[in-house]
């Protein structure tokens, strides 16, 4: 996770961004990735800054990036219940976004 903490109005800051890139830092340091789900445009964004491809690829629910000689990067709406309630991300949605992590993970 980008982010650790659930700020208020939802929206973290660049400081708790910051404050919290050790965890994301380590967690790419734990194995070699064949893929990363990043659940919202903060997850995206900053797993592209972490992996430095060229050219930054574009956020958007079901968009697919291959980081060269690195893992695929895989987008979705993050899952809160401000996406859910207002019909943004469906269960449909993220089935059809876990399906395809799943089969690029196996």
């Amino acid at each position: 996770a980008a982010c650790h903490c659930a700020p208020p109005a939802n929206k973290p800051t660049r400081e708790e961004i910051v404050a919290c890139s050790g965890f994301l830092n380590e967690t790419f340091a734990m194995t070699d990735w064949k893929a990363i789900l990043c659940l919202g445009s903060i997850g995206w964004n900053e797993t592209a800054k972490q992996l430095k491809p060229h050219p930054r690829p574009k956020f958007g629910h079901g968009a697919e990036f291959q980081i060269p000689d690195g893992p695929v990067l895989m987008g979705s709406y993050h899952p809160s219940q401000q996406n859910t309630f207002t019909g943004r991300l469906t269960e449909e949605m993220l089935d059809t976004v876990m399906q395809r992590f799943a089969d690029l993970i196996s």
